[in-house]
Protein backbone atom coordinates (compact mmCIF):
# COMPACT_ATOMS: atom_id res chain seq x y z
CA UNK A 1 0.00 0.00 0.00
CA UNK A 2 3.32 2.57 0.54
CA UNK A 3 4.49 1.76 -2.77
CA UNK A 4 0.95 3.00 -4.34
CA UNK A 5 0.81 6.21 -2.47
CA UNK A 6 4.55 6.54 -3.21
CA UNK A 7 3.39 6.24 -6.85
CA UNK A 8 0.11 8.58 -6.88
CA UNK A 9 2.17 10.97 -5.13
CA UNK A 10 5.22 10.65 -8.02
CA UNK A 11 2.40 11.15 -10.74
CA UNK A 12 0.63 14.34 -9.18
CA UNK A 13 3.82 15.77 -9.03
CA UNK A 14 4.89 15.09 -12.28
CA UNK A 15 1.25 16.26 -13.89
CA UNK A 16 1.93 19.76 -11.66
CA UNK A 17 5.46 20.50 -12.77
CA UNK A 18 4.46 19.24 -16.59
CA UNK A 19 1.58 21.28 -16.52
CA UNK A 20 3.74 24.41 -15.01
CA UNK A 21 6.39 23.83 -17.62
CA UNK A 22 4.06 23.78 -20.09
CA UNK A 23 2.13 27.27 -19.13
CA UNK A 24 5.38 28.66 -19.09
CA UNK A 25 6.33 27.61 -22.74
CA UNK A 26 2.96 28.04 -24.02
CA UNK A 27 3.41 30.30 -27.28
CA UNK A 28 0.15 32.13 -26.96
CA UNK A 29 -1.93 33.16 -23.56
CA UNK A 30 -5.07 31.35 -22.56
CA UNK A 31 -7.15 33.25 -24.56
CA UNK A 32 -5.53 33.54 -27.67
CA UNK A 33 -5.71 29.73 -27.73
CA UNK A 34 -8.88 29.57 -26.77
CA UNK A 35 -9.75 31.46 -29.89
CA UNK A 36 -7.41 29.74 -31.92
CA UNK A 37 -8.56 26.18 -31.09
CA UNK A 38 -12.29 27.64 -31.20
CA UNK A 39 -11.50 28.88 -35.38
CA UNK A 40 -10.03 25.63 -36.35
CA UNK A 41 -12.63 23.63 -34.54
CA UNK A 42 -14.78 25.50 -36.73
CA UNK A 43 -13.18 24.81 -39.82
CA UNK A 44 -13.19 21.07 -38.93
CA UNK A 45 -16.44 21.04 -38.57
CA UNK A 46 -17.38 22.74 -42.15
CA UNK A 47 -14.54 20.38 -43.49
CA UNK A 48 -16.33 17.35 -41.62
CA UNK A 49 -20.09 18.75 -42.63
CA UNK A 50 -18.76 19.08 -46.57
CA UNK A 51 -17.21 15.90 -46.68
CA UNK A 52 -20.42 14.01 -45.24
CA UNK A 53 -22.50 15.72 -47.49
CA UNK A 54 -20.54 15.00 -50.87
CA UNK A 55 -20.37 11.63 -50.22
CA UNK A 56 -24.08 10.62 -49.31
CA UNK A 57 -24.68 12.75 -52.83
CA UNK A 58 -22.29 10.22 -54.39
CA UNK A 59 -23.97 7.31 -52.43
CA UNK A 60 -27.59 8.45 -53.24
CA UNK A 61 -26.16 8.63 -56.90
CA UNK A 62 -24.89 5.21 -56.73
CA UNK A 63 -27.81 3.46 -54.87
CA UNK A 64 -30.18 5.50 -58.05
CA UNK A 65 -28.17 3.75 -60.12
CA UNK A 66 -28.38 0.22 -58.46
CA UNK A 67 -32.53 0.37 -57.98
CA UNK A 68 -32.59 1.35 -61.83
CA UNK A 69 -30.07 -1.78 -62.96
CA UNK A 70 -32.71 -4.27 -61.01
CA UNK A 71 -35.60 -2.71 -62.33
Amino acid sequence: MRKFFAFMTGILCGAIVGGAIALLLAPMSGKSMQEELAVRFDKLKADIEASVAEQEKRLRAEFERMKEGSA
